[in-house]
């Protein structure tokens, strides 16, 4: 398992969140890409108080960071992407493919994320608020709308460009995954499907499980999981 407590590479997440969103906090995804790509890495865990100077680390003060005594950085694109280069597991070595991975990539987080997200949201986090209810029908058409373009262009391939698993997928299926947390998969059986594929690769898996485990060890006196 490439979680080690003396690795060079360093990831920051939290060391604990509550039910809702387990299992979607971004560093998931870093972790993910490193045991695609077979990198050894140890945890940095902060709380919801940030560390004295983290903005100067991440200017959002969000997660995760990394760091692998060469480079720096912050949001899990750019990492992912970092990480990727370092391994043909999830980056082709033929440019037009490995190019296609990276937009795949971004497609993701710009074109695909904002409206799954600020959906998901609106029955979530910002439920409470007034203007809440009355914005659920335009986000709910956006979201769902992304979705079934999306849906068109996977068809019945088994990832994005075919038969090869790259940072495009899992990108998006990190993205899916916050989708399905918020019911809008229905329409589209073809993204549930892709979404399982990509939870049952080991990689996925081992990753998940690190996750759930720093969660589970800090978990706060007296709140269930």
């Amino acid at each position: 398992m490439p979680l080690k407590t003396d690795a060079a590479i360093e990831v920051t997440g939290f060391n604990w969140v509550p039910d809702g969103p387990r299992g979607l906090v971004k560093d998931l995804r870093v972790r993910w890409a490193l045991e695609e790509a077979g990198l050894d890495y140890r945890f940095r865990g902060i709380g919801f108080e940030r560390p004295d100077n983290y903005r100067f680390e991440q200017p959002f003060e969000q997660v995760p960071c990394f760091s692998d005594g060469t480079v720096r950085l912050f949001e899990s694109g750019a990492i992912v992407q970092y990480i990727a280069e370092k391994s043909e597991a999830l980056l082709p070595s033929d440019p037009q493919a490995r190019y296609r991975a990276i937009q795949w990539s971004c497609a993701a987080i710009s074109s695909v994320e904002p409206f799954v997200q600020f959906r998901t949201l609106l029955d979530s986090f910002w439920a409470d608020q007034q203007w809440a209810a009355p914005a659920i029908p335009t986000f709910d058409h956006l979201a769902k709308l992304r979705l079934r373009q999306l849906s068109d262009w996977l068809g019945d391939k088994e990832w994005l460009e075919g038969d090869r698993f790259t940072i495009g997928d899992l990108m998006m299926v990190t993205v899916l995954r916050l989708a399905d947390r918020g019911r809008l998969l229905g329409e589209t059986p073809n993204l549930s499907a892709f979404v399982t594929r990509a939870e049952e690769r080991p990689a996925f898996q081992r990753a998940l499980e690190d996750q759930l485990a720093t969660y589970r060890e800090h978990e706060p006196e007296g709140v269930a999981a």
